[in-house]
């Protein structure tokens, strides 16, 4: 390990980059306010400026056939499983600028901390930048650590499509991405750790002054669509007896969803519908169609199904009730990720010899280490955000939160990678 008071983070310029990142948006407001859809344009972009920080940087760097990009420093035993961090750069519409970017620039700078410091890793240390971990154009989010550890069907990812129907793989190849799907794959020995530092997306650090969260556990996603089917008609035309509003009906599950959730014995689990569209969508028009998502998340996967169970039933009284049809359709149901106690442990060292304080918790929100946990040992590191805010422009974390978090990476992947 190299002497404590080596390892230093560039934290000036990791902001500054951080911000030049956040001006590659097709956002119409300037940064902080970031949007960035996977394999769009501007997305071709980022990817251009971080691959050229990683050559500057003397890093192996390769691209997948969807794009996952990664960039490896080789250690003195490059047959070894290689110890992995990193995050994603795709950004929801209106988002934030540090959400994924903190942990793929986080990486590339904790590499450059150790390499500063002397450091020869006996392992290769990779960072990883993820395509599409936000669900914004397919509907399914982490569909490039998905692919990666195999935890969805190339036939399944080739099912997906984005508003305009055209499906994933006509995308990815018209974005630049070529080769076979099935070389995505990573081997289970690919990786012999896997670290991601990333923004709580919490208020839990914030409120009790604590410089780094320790996850022990990723809450498991899943994500449904609902489709409300009705009678249409002219809204001056249709007397208020003979109607059979979609709407109306899409709002009464809606609500109950949300009393469902709001009573559940689980205080982890939570439910969100953020999506909703109206058919025909005139203000003179009887709603004849709806279809809205369902974001459904928890630690425990009995208690998430057995709300959705509940909510389907509720579903189907409504549908009875108001004389319309109501569908849904599972995207995805995912199992919860647990880290391992090796990782938290090399984490916890790390806070030790920085003597920066921090305590354990587990990821309501999921990321892409919840799918790398497939494949390999699994760990994340959180830093504190401003108020707890995530998704919008003034989602912040300071300089100094995001170099504790850095070091404690650095630290923390010098321990894994073991010295060449």
């Amino acid at each position: 390990m190299p002497a404590l008071n080596e390892v230093t983070v560039n934290a000036d310029q990791l902001v500054d980059r951080l911000q030049r990142l956040a001006s590659i948006s097709d956002c119409p407001e300037p940064p902080p306010a970031v949007t960035r859809v996977v394999f769009s344009e501007t997305d071709i972009r980022a990817r251009q400026y971080l691959s050229s920080l990683y050559e500057e940087a003397g890093l192996s760097v390769r691209v997948d056939a969807i794009g996952n990009t990664f960039a490896r420093w080789i250690g003195s035993d490059p047959a070894a499983g290689a110890v992995g961090t990193g995050s994603h750069c795709d950004a929801i519409p209106h988002s934030g600028m540090y959400d994924g970017t903190v942990g793929v620039l986080g990486g590339l700078e904790a590499i450059l901390a150790l390499k500063r410091a002397g450091f020869q890793p006996r392992r290769s240390i990779e960072v990883v930048m993820f395509t599409s971990e936000e669900p914004t154009r397919f509907g399914i989010g982490c569909t490039g650590s998905r692919v990666m550890a195999g935890a969805i069907t190339t036939q399944r990812l080739c099912e997906l499509v984005d508003d305009e129907g055209d499906n994933y793989d006509t995308v990815r190849l018209r974005a630049g991405f070529t080769g076979s799907l099935e070389s995505v794959r990573l081997s289970d020995d690919y990786y012999h750790a896997w670290v991601e530092l990333h923004i709580e997306q919490g208020p839990e650090l914030e409120a009790t002054s604590t410089d780094i969260g320790i996850v022990t556990a990723i809450a498991a996603p899943s994500t449904y669509t609902f489709e409300v089917i009705g009678q249409g008609g002219h809204a001056g035309a249709v007397l208020m007896p003979g109607r059979r509003d979609a709407l109306c009906a899409a709002a009464k599950v809606v609500l109950a969803i949300e009393y469902l959730a709001k009573k559940s014995a689980s205080p982890d689990l939570v439910a969100t519908v953020g999506q909703l569209h109206v058919h025909p969508g005139a203000i003179n028009s009887i709603p004849s169609q709806v279809r809205f998502s369902l974001d459904l998340r928890d630690t425990d996967v009995a208690n998430r199904d057995e709300l959705l169970s509940q909510a389907i039933a509720w579903a189907g009284r409504i549908a009875k009730q108001r004389d319309v049809d109501i569908r849904h359709q599972c995207l995805n149901s995912d199992p919860p990720a647990v880290s391992s106690p090796e990782i938290v442990e090399a984490v916890e060292d790390a806070c030790e010899s920085l003597g920066v304080s921090r305590q354990r918790m587990i990821s309501r929100a999921y990321h892409d280490s919840l799918f790398m946990a497939r494949i390999a040992p699994t760990g994340m590191i959180f830093i504190p955000c401003r108020g707890g805010v995530s998704h919008r422009p003034d989602e912040f974390s300071t300089v100094e939160q995001i170099a504790k978090g850095v070091s404690v990476l650095a630290h923390t992947l010098a321990k894994l990678s073991g010295v060449g």
